[in-house]
């Protein structure tokens, strides 16, 4: 990206990037935190049935957004489409609250959803173009934070108000509006023929299918597929999850702020070890121990401090083991395909995504959430650890990764 000294100085770009990824952290809880209020009160037809619809629609909205609507960004610019897609997910968030049935809810959701889905990829895309030459890696762990940051902030709000699961989506899309003219007046633009040398420069997923790369990708995937499994899982679950098991449905929400709380910290955590010790060692660890806390978590813990305490350190594993596995795939992959593959991990991921809250919510229907819940939750990091376990520390003779990743 082209930019002038009193832009490449602006910190605009950099606060106004993370508070895009903040209203994806919002998404990324809200249904979290209204889905046991809807389901005891049967409000709008809801139940367990009903939930796991609304949940999985959202879901397919971001997922079909990320991989059908990101992409434009190529031919439209990065500013363009990220406003348009804040501006899309805003107003159909806050039409969420004239829903008169469960179906109205979910299609509001599954609409908001394909703006949404757009706004993370298209907004680290243009921190990786904007960031200094050898900071991009850094900008957007930085940028990540936000992203935990909002799911934070919007369990609280929650607490605050729930019952009232509308003000949830008033907040959500009004937040949305605010951040609009900001990011039209304030975020410069990538230059157009800049943009096309990226192109020029970048691989296709056909290339994913040539030696030595298919197995590696596929590995990646499936760990991707399981990291954003459990991400989306808990957070749309974790609630009800723990209501189930006996808990007030205000602790389940309380819980869903520690969670994410410790997620913020894992984030930083992982990204000091994985440059110090290396990310493929780290991205194993991590998923291990996330294997065991939420395995952990099926057994009923009386104590309050104990159990945030356990759902805090769950949350550090959890999340940022998945953001360790794309920053792996950066190193694995030569420059050319980085993209590529990137893109072919997240892809994978969103299935996962939209997998782990219908999995869930199918054993919530089925009345067996709890404790089985968590131990398919624990089934898939360790299955996480199987994929990547097969993963070379490098590529091959020609495409090594730096040593410092494995």
């Amino acid at each position: 990206m082209t930019t002038s000294p009193s832009t490449r100085a602006s910190r605009w770009p950099v606060w106004l990037c993370w508070l895009a990824m903040v209203l994806d952290g919002f998404d990324l809880v809200v249904l979290g935190t209204v889905i046991p209020t809807l389901i005891k009160t049967g409000e709008l037809g809801f139940d367990a049935v009903g939930a796991t619809l609304a949940a999985t629609i959202s879901l397919v909205g971001v997922g079909l957004g990320a991989l059908f609507i990101a992409p434009l960004s190529d031919r439209f610019g990065h500013r363009k489409l990220l406003v348009a897609c804040v501006l899309w997910f805003s107003i159909f968030t806050i039409a969420v609250i004239w829903a008169p049935n469960v179906a109205w809810f979910s299609t509001f959701r599954l609409l908001a959803g394909l703006g949404l889905g757009a706004c993370l990829p298209v907004a680290l895309a243009y921190m990786n173009d904007y960031a200094p030459a050898g900071s991009a890696g850094k900008s957007t762990t930085r940028t990540m934070t936000g992203y935990h940051a909002g799911a934070v902030a919007t369990a609280f709000l929650a607490l605050m108000v729930i019952p009232d699961w509308r003000t949830m989506f008033v907040v959500g899309g009004i937040a949305g509006l605010a951040l609009v003219p900001l990011l039209w007046f304030k975020l410069p633009e990538t230059l157009p023929a800049e943009r096309e040398a990226k192109k020029q420069e970048q691989g296709s997923v056909r290339d994913l299918a040539k030696k030595p790369y298919p197995l590696v990708a596929l590995a990646i995937a499936a760990a991707s597929f399981m990291g954003l499994l459990l991400v989306y899982g808990l957070n749309t679950w974790l609630p009800q999850l723990m209501a189930s098991a006996g808990y007030p449905v205000s602790a389940g929400i309380s819980l869903l702020l520690v969670l994410n709380l410790g997620a913020v910290a894992g984030l930083i955590i992982a990204g000091i070890l994985a440059d110090k010790h290396g990310t493929k060692r780290i991205v194993l660890l991590w998923f291990c121990l996330s294997a065991v806390c939420l395995a952990l978590l099926s057994v009923k813990v009386d104590n309050a401090i104990l159990l945030n305490a356990l759902v805090f350190v769950t949350g550090v594993f959890v999340f940022s083991s998945q953001v360790l596995v794309y920053a792996w795939v950066s190193q694995l992959f030569p420059a050319r395909l980085r993209a590529t593959a990137l893109g072919f991990a997240a892809g994978v991921g969103r299935v996962g995504a939209i997998a782990g809250p219908a999995v869930t919510g199918g054993l919530v229907a089925a009345g067996i959430a709890y404790p089985w819940g968590f131990y398919a939750f624990a089934a898939a990091g360790a299955l996480a650890v199987v994929a990547l376990v097969t993963v070379p520390q490098v590529i091959s003779a020609r495409n090594p990764a730096p040593e410092h990743a494995g």
